[in-house]
């Protein structure tokens, strides 16, 4: 990731006066021109951009001589990996500057080369049954044919052949392709935070030349919020002072209608593991930020490259202003061909939204006759719709559109034979789309990604991290609100609230909390996390001193009484545990208010206490006048009973709170993907290292430990424990981790009979099939949730709830959570 700069200095030669003059730079790294210290110009070999453009006629007037510095980076589009495209950096790899040179560019030369590349294309993929293909095909060779490369005085006439082909129109009813201008630029992948400025520098600067010298240009960016986040976040002076020159320049286009900002959402967050209130952030900032920058907010949500999408976010979509949505994602399924390309998408409530995936099943289209043509020929939904998107430009690690995928596409814009193509917008297309609506499908329920169930799991801090913060955050705002509430001098604290809100959402981001992204980012997340814990703890102290700071100074004074506070909003009577001055902790049973607060001077007496016996086998009994809990030698759980339903959950001769070991060795990507074919390779945990012993002998709380080897060198340590009056178990869970391609699950299976489980989504819940009946049904043999999930019956049922995890499954009567 380092830098070099380079000072070139430039003399055109006189005699190039009327020439078209480029400065050409070759290199395995990105780089970028700065001019007259403001950059130009992005250089990316792997997205076809190699050359600044001096004059497009030099004349005598101009600067003959000019200086130019080039800003080159150690990385190239897709990071510094060895090897393969998606590849953790490389340390060793060396990036080499192969080419620098002043060059007569021949227009004329170029022009004809993109003429015969389209006619060529007509000639191969239209077909023999196709009178157009046999048009083209005999254009290109008259063209040839009239064309002498040594005498420039042909050329025009070749030209004039291929415009005879270009210039003959299509039919009203034919297909039409809405071109957008796109550059997909994932905000930490497999670079870290810091690189995407410059990215996005590179890009957008790109994108302004562009829209210089075609006007007709438009460019969707949903990446804006990123260099909001900088911007309006911790390194907002840092972008302000490197590029606010390119910035300025942005928004002359976006109010000429060209830059143009979709989106809505902070970042292009992961479309399943974000908290309801998470999701409703990611909105709040982005829509708000777009109104503040460019007085209006997004009408379209896009989210193109995510790896999955949950079943309330069309909900959330009406809720922020948002009833258009675009995705090309599950074109990735691996089972199950999504049936269409435009449909209404219904979420929990009943809120649809108007949905389209582009029919290329691409956001990187290079303007080609081959990508036309399967845009119509793949399109789910012809007969129902006649428009569909076209997003063109280089993507992932940034780029852009160039002038060559333009001219392909002005010599498309209404050709005979091929779908007719124009350059449009967003809202152009989702307007054509709404007036022919009438027809189309709807789809309920959420758009499953059928790959990437890898990300559930994969990176468990940063999962942890999200599901920690989330919480912290939520307790902050929920104390400082009742501070407020009560009239004291407390100030709410929007601004650090907003801060801590922004790195959470960052890191949200579909390829960090997905786990998909390198160590450099994996460390970046962990220290943002950090930061959240370390000043959430003080503006929750803040705000709990504001709202109890009375009574904590009369408890100051007295030996007796516990202050204790609930940020639910529900009563809760449960068992607390604080540490003495001697570091000796001490239980309490207590009672405390919904979203609010309660000094305890008697702590109450359970109606029965917890009993913990040993059995002579090793095997422990625990018993709370709730549930009762009967656990082996190993931990595992031999029998779980309801007291008051007098029914066992645990089956004959089975073990819950069993781990399991398998193989996960996937297809394609090791950080994203895990296959069905794991399952065949189930292993249990059945390595003793610490027999199960007591650890808490009952009365307030009573519990259980153990360990276990888990292959070959990784290590578990459990404590089991039950707590008075509690209806549930509770199991604290450390892993010491060594494992390489190995998927470690605990397994709970119950006496319980459904077709379905449900599953806690953002502000509601979802409902999956236990069975695999269906090809759709067996592609969701690992999937998501939050906080728990449930496998009930009329009457009886258990609910596995968790606080860091996400991956999960419910197959037949085993519940499943993957570690």
């Amino acid at each position: 990731w380092e830098t070099c700069w380079f000072k070139v200095e430039l003399s055109i030669p006189p005699a190039w006066t009327g020439r078209e003059v480029h400065f050409v730079w070759e290199s395995d790294g990105e780089g970028m021109v700065w001019r007259d210290a403001q950059p130009v110009q992005g250089l990316t070999k792997e997205g076809e951009k190699t050359s600044y453009i001096l004059t497009s006629s030099l004349k005598e007037t101009e600067p003959h001589s000019l200086t130019l510095y080039v800003e080159l980076a150690c990385n190239g589009l897709f990071g510094a990996g060895k090897g393969s495209m998606i590849a953790p950096p490389d340390p060793d790899r060396r990036f080499a500057l192969s080419k620098a040179e002043l060059v007569i560019f021949n227009r004329d030369v170029y022009e004809l080369l993109v003429d015969l590349e389209i006619l060529l294309d007509m000639a191969q993929l239209l077909g023999e049954e196709n009178q157009r293909s046999f048009q083209a095909l005999y254009a290109a060779n008259q063209m040839v044919n009239v064309c002498d490369v040594t005498d420039p005085s042909t050329f025009p006439a070749a030209r004039d052949l291929a415009a005879v082909i270009f210039g003959q129109r299509n039919g009203e009813s034919q297909h039409t392709i809405h071109a957008v201008g796109h550059c997909h630029i994932d905000s930490a992948w497999l670079w870290p935070y810091e690189e995407t400025i410059r990215k996005c520098a590179r890009s957008w600067v790109t994108v302004v030349r562009l829209m210089e010298d075609n006007p007709e240009l438009t460019f969707a960016c949903s990446q804006l919020r990123l260099i909001s986040v900088l911007w309006q976040a911790q390194q907002f002076e840092w972008v302000q002072s490197w590029y606010p020159g390119l910035y300025a320049q942005i928004r002359d286009f976006v109010a000429k209608g060209q830059f143009i900002p979709v989106g809505g959402t902070w970042v292009e967050m992961d479309g399943n593991l974000p908290s309801g209130e998470s999701m409703v952030r990611q909105f709040l900032q982005g829509q708000r930020f777009f109104q503040e920058q460019f007085g209006r907010i997004c009408s379209e949500f896009w989210l193109p490259d995510t790896f999955g999408y949950s079943a309330q976010l069309p909900q959330l979509m009406r809720g922020c202003g948002i009833r258009r949505f675009l995705t090309q994602k599950l074109s990735w399924n691996l089972v199950n061909t999504f049936p269409h390309h435009t449909f209404f998408w219904e979420g929990i409530d009943g809120s649809q939204v108007l949905t389209h995936f582009p029919p290329g099943d691409s956001y990187g289209m290079q303007g080609r006759v081959e990508e036309v043509l399967k845009t119509v020929k793949n399109n789910k939904d012809k007969g129902r719709v006649n428009h569909s998107a076209f997003l063109f430009g280089f993507g992932d690690g940034g780029g852009g559109p160039t002038q060559k995928m333009l001219d392909r596409m002005k010599r498309m814009s209404d050709t005979d034979g091929l779908p007719r193509v124009q350059l449009s917008t967003p809202d152009r297309l989702f307007s054509a789309l709404e007036k022919e609506s009438s027809q189309l499908c709807t789809w309920v329920g959420e758009l499953f990604l059928e790959l990437h169930n890898g990300t559930y799991t994969t990176q468990a801090q940063i999962k942890k991290g999200n599901r920690e913060c989330e919480r912290i955050l939520h307790d902050i705002e929920v104390l400082s609100t009742l501070a407020v509430a009560r009239g004291s001098a407390f100030r709410y604290p929007a601004s650090q609230l907003q801060r801590l809100w922004r790195l959470l959402l960052l890191n949200q981001f579909h390829d960090v909390l997905p786990g998909s992204c390198i160590q450099l980012v994996v460390e970046d997340a962990l220290q943002y996390y950090t930061e959240i814990r370390r000043a959430g703890a003080r503006l929750q102290e803040e705000a709990v001193q504001s709202l109890c700071g009375e009574l904590l100074q009369a408890q100051a004074g007295s030996a007796a009484g516990i202050l204790v506070l609930n940020t639910l909003p529900w009563e809760r009577t449960e068992v607390i545990s604080r540490t003495g001055p001697a570091g000796t902790e001490t239980l309490a049973l207590v009672t405390v208010p919904s979203m609010g607060y309660a000094v305890v001077r008697e702590p109450l007496q359970p109606p029965q206490p917890v009993a913990v016996r040993k059995q002579e086998d090793g095997s422990i009994a625990m018993e709370n006048g709730v549930i009762s809990a009967c656990l082996d030698a190993m931990g595992r759980l031999t029998s779980l009973r309801l007291l008051h339903s007098k029914r066992e959950s645990v089956p004959d001769g089975c073990y819950a709170n069993q781990f399991a070991l398998f193989d996960d060795v996937p297809l394609y990507w090791d950080a994203w993907d895990v296959m069905d074919y794991h399952l065949e390779t189930r292993k249990p945990v059945t390595k003793l290292l610490k027999p199960l012993e007591v650890t808490q002998a009952g009365g307030l709380r009573g519990s259980v430990s153990f360990s276990l080897r888990i292959g070959e060198s990784s290590t578990l340590t459990q404590e089991i424990i039950l707590d008075a009056m509690c209806p549930y178990l509770r199991f604290l869970t450390q892993v010491e981790w060594k494992e390489a391609h190995k998927f470690l699950k605990v397994e709970f299976p119950v006496q319980v009979r459904s077709t379905n489980a449900t599953y806690e989504i953002q502000f509601g819940h979802l409902q999956r099939p236990t069975h695999w009946n269906t090809p759709w049904d067996w592609a969701r043999f690992e999937v998501w949730t939050h906080k728990w999930l449930d496998l009930s019956e009329h009457g009886f049922g258990m609910a596995l709830l968790n606080d860091c995890k996400y991956g999960a499954s419910a197959h037949g009567n085993l519940l499943s959570l993957s570690l």
